[in-house]
């Protein structure tokens, strides 16, 4: 019997297994989209057109097909899938039909995803659902079906299985996936390595001073409020790459938030706990120790959130302390969240509200594997094949050394954070928040501002980011960078990588699509253009201090990076 007649022998009832398939994963989908729920206890509605159902059932019969009659030659329909590009897959023929027909069945899958009849927001709630179903569910992730761990564990009779379980036990003992070989690094040896010395402390952070690398100053110093959910020395991880060297080198007196790594002292600290004994304090501490009327400030995704709170509460006193204002991948505007959106709800907030809205810990594990599950085959299945089935050591990375150096959070700033940002984007309207006991409105900042967005930004939508542009009045200027959150701010302009986009006639219209419109590529880094910028707020130049601190009351307390910053999770 040929290939055609089993074939027509086989496809009604192939047809019928599919069509089972079909209807048990709309049943997951449809408990997948019950959190976005209109009402308590209702059911979200999640339909697929039967025209539709039924093109995508034909189309993957006729592909199933054309698998089956092509079999021996899987191994090209494979290879574009890093996963499956190995020499293990393309020459062990199972194996690489194997992959195939999952990528073929991914592909089905996630055009049903996508054919799902509901609202926005369950659509991304079902489409995330089945891409992290699908990422775990390739056959490269387990040792069974691995052409190349199993081809490896019998060229080392066994040995990289061996290894591979040692790798398992040391990350469940450390409590994540190792991403890079952790052993090799060593914050204040070979990351957190710009010379400097904390000048000030208090329970949330610890403010660093650096050593001037340059004879002169500027007179007004400039000072960094990275995120609180990471340490802060992703500003600061090799000489090469560090934003805080590459600002000194260019004549800034600079000052550095460390947030302390909270622990169960810190379980009640709340939002206005950051904003006034942290981003306040850290500006009134540099006002005092340099003798600035004013500094220039610089805040980091979250930081940059939490110093636009401190912003508007100073500027609600009546209070202007910063001249100028730096925003890096930060959001203010939350009505584009990304990918996150999918977490974030009603029922969700209250449960963190209930949980830890009064006291407690976000752990910073948890944050982490959420972000990680972000991009799934990337950050963690890929560590999991290399470290598990396969026996190997991650090369050494600080990058992903530092991602996996994670921070805790006090549950009340959490719970405030989801509820006033995420959910109900309080933070653009007028007199909506009262945070330090101030009513706040974003439009009385009215400094001038550089605001900077990566265009595949995951974490920070670079629409998110351009949307600061239109909640902040005073004079402002929007770059946008290449590649995503990290990658697209640690781009130091010796390594000519990566390009960015400015607008030379300053428009700033309503969205980032018609900005564009005017906008032109530069190859290279937007750290020149940004240090151009900083430097015209930056005032005359003086002799650089020979000191750190100022007297008796802010004296070097130890050197940098300090001891906040090595505190674990």
């Amino acid at each position: 019997m040929d290939s055609e007649s089993l074939w027509a022998q086989n496809a009604q009832q192939f047809q019928q297994i599919f069509g089972d398939k079909i209807s048990q994963v709309l049943q997951s989908l449809q408990q997948m989209g019950a959190g976005a729920a209109v009402a308590p206890g209702a059911a979200v509605p999640l339909q697929i057109p039967a025209e539709k159902l039924q093109q995508v059932q034909q189309q993957y019969l006729e592909e199933a097909k054309a698998l089956w009659n092509q079999s021996l030659q899987a191994s090209t329909l494979a290879a574009s899938d890093k996963r499956f590009s190995g020499d293990g897959w393309q020459s062990n023929p199972v194996a690489a039909f194997s992959a195939a027909t999952y990528l073929l069945n991914a592909r089905t899958l996630m055009e049903l995803a996508e054919s799902v009849q509901a609202d926005e927001k369950t659509r991304n709630r079902v489409r995330f659902g089945v891409e992290q179903w699908l990422a775990a569910m390739a056959p490269s992730n387990y040792l069974a079906f691995n052409a190349e761990a199993q081809k490896k564990a019998i060229e080392t009779k066994g040995e990289s299985i061996a290894k591979g379980l040692k790798n398992l036990v040391n990350d469940l003992r450390q409590g994540h996936v190792s991403m890079t070989d952790e052993s090799l690094f060593e914050v204040g040896r070979n990351v957190a390595t710009t010379e400097g010395a904390v000048v000030f402390e208090n329970d949330i952070f610890q403010l660093i001073e650096y050593k001037p690398l340059t004879g002169k100053v500027y007179e007004r110093p400039f000072l960094l409020v990275p995120p609180c959910i990471n340490k802060f020395y992703i500003l600061d991880l090799q000489p090469e790459n560090s934003l805080v060297r590459y600002a000194v080198a260019q004549g800034h007196r600079t000052f550095v938030v460390s947030w302390r790594n909270p622990d169960a002292d810190m379980a009640q600290k709340t939002w206005d706990d950051y904003v006034e004994d942290g981003v306040i304090e850290a500006i009134s501490v540099v006002q005092q120790v340099t003798g600035a009327e004013q500094v220039n400030a610089l805040g980091f995704c979250v930081g940059g959130t939490i110093l636009s709170n401190a912003l508007a509460v100073l500027a609600a006193r009546g209070r202007e302390p910063v001249a100028s204002a730096t925003f890096l991948t930060s959001l203010l505007d939350f009505t584009d969240t990304g990918i996150l959106d999918v977490f974030i709800d009603e029922a969700s907030v209250k449960f963190r509200e209930m949980q830890m809205g009064q006291g407690g810990l976000l752990k910073g594990q948890e944050l982490a594997s959420t972000f990680s599950f972000l991009r799934p085959n990337d950050l963690v299945w890929n560590y999991v094949v290399g470290n598990y089935l396969k026996g190997e050591t991650p090369p050494p990375f600080d990058l992903l050394y530092w991602n996996s150096d994670s921070t805790n959070l006090p549950g009340p700033f959490y719970a405030w954070y989801l509820r006033n940002m995420y959910l109900e984007n309080n933070l653009i309207q007028p007199g909506k928040l009262t945070v330090c006991g101030e009513k706040i409105d974003l439009g009385l900042i009215d400094i001038p501002v550089y605001i900077y967005g990566s265009r595949e930004d995951h974490i920070v939508p670079i629409n998110g980011a351009y949307a600061s542009t239109q909640v902040l009045p005073g004079e402002k200027r929007f770059v946008m960078g290449a590649s995503g959150h990290i990658a697209g701010v640690i781009n130091p302009p010796a390594k000519n990588k990566r390009s960015h986009w400015t607008r030379e006639d300053g428009e700033l219209p309503d969205t980032l699509e018609a900005w564009l419109e005017g906008a032109q590529e530069h190859k290279g880094s937007w750290w020149t253009d940004w240090s151009n910028w900083l430097q015209a707020h930056a005032g005359k130049q003086i002799a650089a201090p020979k000191t750190y601190g100022k007297g008796a009351k802010f004296k070097a307390i130890e050197p940098a990076p300090g001891r906040y910053v090595k505190q674990k999770a």
